[in-house]
């Protein structure tokens, strides 16, 4: 528990207020951005800045010519008010006097100071960095001296702390129930978008920025004697674009054939932003021997609750037809979706016209159960009617042990 003081004792609302370390902790950690209240030659200023927590003591970022750092260079330091809030939803009555937020906020008082020990100052900023995400300092170059100089960071101890916060639903006067609007609460939160890599990166976007997701949607790797899945990435786009130039390659998909490596980038793009939503879990395959991008696959259709996905999206080289790739490729996927999630029910939809596909799902040992008419778009325009092929976990067992004999034959058709 923090102690109270004269500026962290509520005068309203005292039934907000906590002084609980472990509270006050977890919404400094959570947040990103703080606000810094100081005076400047009598004169009130409020910084927005970044803050990272490090034990008891809150570093702020900001630059060695800002007038909060210069005032806080003297023994004395810089009185200072730190504010942090997290929104957490609009609170709606009937009346407007009654509209409110559900939120946590910290404010913490004391006296700031600048670090100036180069050990104190380059763990603060390794810890700022690691909390965009876990691991980053390590996978990013440390700053130069001369950076280290440009920069500053002030120490706040946490002593004067204080945590107010409001959850729950609308509280109206008894007299406005009955009125004709709605009441309510909106929630909010914040939640990272999909990572855009910057022009010129060809490393795949780190696991630290990829949101945690259900197993069912997250694209662990897998590995095979004839090829590796891992997290399709558009660092990918020019590997796979050389992999699958040739047009047969492109026949019977849903997309035209990219004419580019930018192209392609943007076709790897749409599926990030698929899987982003939920609606694909799209992986790349290598070779295993060799190491080269030669195609990718995908889940898609996932539903945890029904325990059934779809395997498709899948282009391969054509240098890799009719070996073991597919077949492993899909002995890979099916495991992880019967063993691993636990699913109970595997599809496949196909292009009527695309015969060769459709024998490669019937070798999978999937069932033929109909056609769906005007199923999807071809990559012209015009509608497609799709086979649909299923799978279930009672079909599972002889399938498996199938895959593995056609895998351990001399040739295997993919």
């Amino acid at each position: 528990m923090y102690e109270q003081t004269e500026r962290t004792t509520a005068k309203r609302e005292r039934d907000r207020m906590s002084y609980e370390r472990a509270t006050a902790h977890a919404i400094l950690d959570e947040a990103y951005h703080c606000a810094l209240g100081f005076t400047v030659d009598g004169e009130p200023r409020v910084l927005p800045t970044l803050h990272v927590r490090v034990g008891e003591t809150v570093y702020v970022h900001g630059s060695t010519g800002s007038r909060p750092l210069l005032a806080a260079r003297g023994d004395d330091g810089l009185r200072v008010c730190l504010t942090v809030t997290q929104l957490d939803g609009l609170v709606l009555a009937r009346s407007q006097f009654h509209h409110s937020a559900n939120y946590r906020s910290v404010i913490a008082h004391g006296v700031a100071h600048l670090v100036t020990s180069e050990e104190e100052k380059r763990t603060a900023l390794n810890a700022l960095v690691d909390k965009i995400g876990r691991g980053r300092s390590a996978q990013t170059r440390v700053p130069t001296r001369k950076e280290l100089a440009e920069t500053a960071m002030l120490a706040l101890p946490l002593r004067e702390v204080s945590v107010k916060a409001r959850a729950g639903g609308v509280l109206e006067d008894e007299d406005d129930l009955a009125l004709p609007y709605w009441a309510g609460v909106v929630p909010l939160r914040l939640v990272p978008g999909m990572p855009e890599p910057d022009a010129g990166v060809t490393v795949p976007v780190p696991h630290y920025l990829r949101p945690p997701r259900s197993p069912w949607l997250t694209p662990e790797p897998l590995y095979g004697d004839h090829v590796i899945l891992e997290p399709l990435d558009v660092a990918h786009a020019d590997e796979l674009f050389a992999a699958t130039r040739d047009p047969e390659v492109w026949q019977h998909l849903t997309h035209a054939q990219p004419a580019d490596s930018d192209a392609m980038a943007e076709l790897i793009a749409d599926a990030l932003r698929m899987h982003h939503t939920g609606a694909r879990v799209p992986w790349v395959q290598r070779d295993a021997v060799t190491g080269e991008v030669i195609g990718t696959t995908s889940y898609y259709e996932v539903n945890e609750t029904k325990r059934a996905l779809g395997i498709g999206y899948t282009f391969l080289s054509r240098r890799c037809w009719r070996t073991g790739v597919n077949t492993e490729a899909k002995l890979l996927l099916l495991t992880r979706a019967f063993e691993e999630l636990g699913a109970v029910r595997v599809v496949w939809h196909t292009d009527t016209r695309n015969e060769r596909s459709q024998a490669a799902i019937e070798r999978l040992g999937a069932r033929r159960e109909g056609v769906l008419r005007m199923h999807r778009l071809r990559a012209d325009g015009a509608w497609y009617d799709s086979v649909q092929y299923a799978m279930t976990v009672d079909e599972w067992p002889a399938a498996h042990n199938r895959l593995r004999e056609r895998l351990r034959a001399p040739l295997t058709v993919g």
